[in-house]
């Protein structure tokens, strides 16, 4: 039952991911991993596997120890190489290792996927660039991020004022100089980022309290279908005793 469980957590994680709910998603195959047994080193490689691609969709940066379990370093040496440049912000290098491990992500079926984390690579490397200068034009941070585009100053804008949109970086564009401009990093303590990290971290507590309390439960009416079997043994015996009665009366009539 618990492999078929596992199984029904993994199908569920690429489901969701195809469907872009990529927290639910990501929350299954932890649980499908985790809940592997560790005979089933295939099956636990490739939640892992899915699992790194969800959660550098999500914005996230695995832990090295991720790809340093026993047994799995050498099957998850692509995702190693893939996370250090989506961390890194490198499209340059995305696209090497991208190119490189092309049949691993074939075989694996996560080809697909890795084509949706160039967005991702892009706006981290923005990010940086908007950390470490001020000012800086947009020409520029078409060459910094490599943009292989017919215009990659308009897509470069576009970038940016997308980013800004989303409050990935926090800037405004200069228009008439082709500048963009970074406002000044503030106090972090300041914003609502400590305590969304602090609620995330809570809620996956909550979310792994509530498995164990789930995992100890007993079947419902175990008990009363214990006694039922009781009752039941003992109304067979009584039945036969009453039978045996009955015949041995039967005899002293005859």
């Amino acid at each position: 039952f618990l492999i078929q469980f596992c199984r029904y957590l993994f199908y569920l994680g690429k489901i969701r991911t195809i469907q872009l709910e990529y927290t639910d998603a990501k929350e299954s195959l932890l649980q499908a991993a985790r809940k592997a047994p560790a005979a089933a080193r295939g099956f636990r490689i490739q939640c892992n596997k899915w699992a790194i691609i969800v959660r550098l969709l999500l914005g996230e940066i695995p832990e090295r120890t991720v790809f340093m379990q026993k047994g799995m370093k050498e099957a998850l040496a692509p995702y190693f190489e893939l996370t250090n440049a989506v961390r890194i912000g490198d499209l340059e290098l995305f696209r090497a290792v991208a190119d490189k491990f092309a049949s691993t992500f074939s075989a694996d079926r996560t080809h697909n996927l890795i084509v949706r984390l160039r967005h991702n690579v892009i706006r981290t490397g923005l990010r940086n660039i908007s950390i470490s200068y001020s000012r800086i034009s947009l020409a520029d941070i078409a060459k910094k991020l490599r943009l292989d585009t017919e215009n990659p100053v308009a897509d470069a804008e576009c970038i940016v004022a997308k980013a800004i949109r989303d409050g990935a970086i926090d800037a405004t564009i200069d228009h008439a100089n082709g500048w963009m401009v970074s406002k000044e990093t503030g106090d972090v303590y300041s914003t609502n980022e400590p305590q969304a990290a602090f609620n995330s971290r809570i809620a996956f507590c909550l979310n792994m309290h509530n498995e164990a309390v789930k995992a100890m439960r007993f079947p419902p009416n175990s008990h009363k279908e214990k006694e039922s079997a009781e009752k039941r043994r003992e109304r067979l015996q009584q039945e036969e005793e009453l039978a045996k009665h009955m015949a041995e009366e039967d005899d002293d009539d005859f």
